[in-house]
């Protein structure tokens, strides 16, 4: 078995904590990200996960085995950095063939592993080649064949995409969730890219001050954020100020601007408090797009922004600002700048959180 558990898992350092009393659970053969940013502990965890730092406390078990103060030739687990650390006095061949050599393998066995890891990930008939040789995205495969032909049980991924270009980053992070579909190997991916964790992930831990914060597929960390830096780091929201009416499991009535709205309920609301009413500018609905159950709002057109395939408006309710996003197409109304408009939006898809 390769799934992965962390229990109690915390790192310190003088009196500051870089990892927090982190408890997950990790299937196996699922793609999991740990998303946050800078300084949040997430490179920690991986780290303590390979056995390059030691816990300050807690445990780390894959399957079965205890595998927290095992060293990291002995965990099973294969590490792809963000700079790939590629050998410039060796060639791809040798390269990949570097870490079976030194588990003192068989040469039929290395040549074997190493010619199938090559097919493994698209770079058949590169053997001779160098560094100097390779592209970005031919390095990081080098890179990850370098890892995959060891057969560890764990694969993590330490933001392998930072140092691609906006093109070749797209087209690598299909490639990997591709490959790591077809190996079904356990995966842990760090970055602080919240496209790469929605496209490639199976669930995803989103960290904050060296603690996770919310863990969920990615439709349900970007669709029911649980708190508002969940909701601030993830996509773009609207925040807006409203007071608590009433508060029922599941539900809330807030008034925002004079007029009352029936929300989701984040949890912890009481009547008369003052709370964060967050909805996204693409579940925004304007004028003749609404229906009889929908939260109603009116505003006004600050102004309209063309940007191709999305119209994006700023409107005005009260003294706080709305964004909505509208796709561009013939059918659907236009609003101009100074327009009176009613707009809401499906009170499931709007969430009123603690302020």
């Amino acid at each position: 078995m390769s799934d992965i558990r962390l229990v109690n898992l915390t790192k310190s350092y003088g009196e500051g904590n870089a990892v927090s009393d982190v408890n997950l659970q990790i299937g196996e053969g699922e793609f999991f990200s740990l998303l946050g940013p800078s300084g949040c502990g997430k490179s920690t965890t991986l780290r303590m996960i390979a056995g390059f730092i030691r816990p300050t406390s807690g445990q780390i078990l894959v399957g079965r085995d205890d595998i927290t103060a095992l060293p990291p030739e002995k965990r099973d687990i294969g590490i792809v950095f963000q700079n790939y650390a590629i050998f410039p006095h060796m060639n791809v061949a040798e390269n990949i063939a570097f870490g079976l050599k030194l588990r003192k393998l068989p040469k039929a066995e290395i040549a074997r592993r190493v010619t199938e890891s090559l097919k493994q990930v698209g770079l058949a008939g590169y053997d001779e080649r160098y560094q100097r040789q390779l592209s970005g995205g031919e390095q990081q495969r080098v890179a990850l064949a370098r890892v995959l032909v060891t057969e560890p049980r764990i694969l993590l991924l330490d933001e392998p995409l930072s140092a691609l270009d906006k093109g070749l980053r797209e087209e690598m992070k299909f490639w990997i969730k591709d490959l790591q579909k077809k190996l079904r190997i356990t995966t842990i991916y760090v970055t602080h890219d919240q496209d790469e964790a929605l496209t490639m992930s199976d669930r995803i831990g989103v960290m904050s001050k060296s603690r996770v914060v919310q863990v969920g597929t990615p439709q349900e960390i970007y669709e029911r954020p649980k708190t508002l830096f969940v909701t601030s780091f993830i996509g773009h929201s609207n925040v807006l100020d409203v007071r608590v009416l009433r508060a029922e499991e599941g539900s809330a009535l807030v008034s925002l601007a004079g007029q009352e709205l029936r929300t989701r309920n984040g949890g912890g609301l009481s009547p008369g408090a003052a709370a964060k009413l967050v909805v996204r500018p693409e579940n925004i609905l304007m004028g003749s797009a609404l229906g009889p159950t929908d939260a109603r709002l009116e505003a006004s057109v600050i102004s309209e922004i063309y940007q191709g395939a999305l119209v994006r408006y700023r409107l005005k309710v009260g003294d706080q600002e709305i964004v909505a996003e509208r796709q561009n197409q013939a059918h659907v109304e236009r609003f101009p700048p100074g327009a009176e408009v009613t707009i809401g939006w499906d009170p499931e898809w709007s969430e009123a959180l603690v302020a």
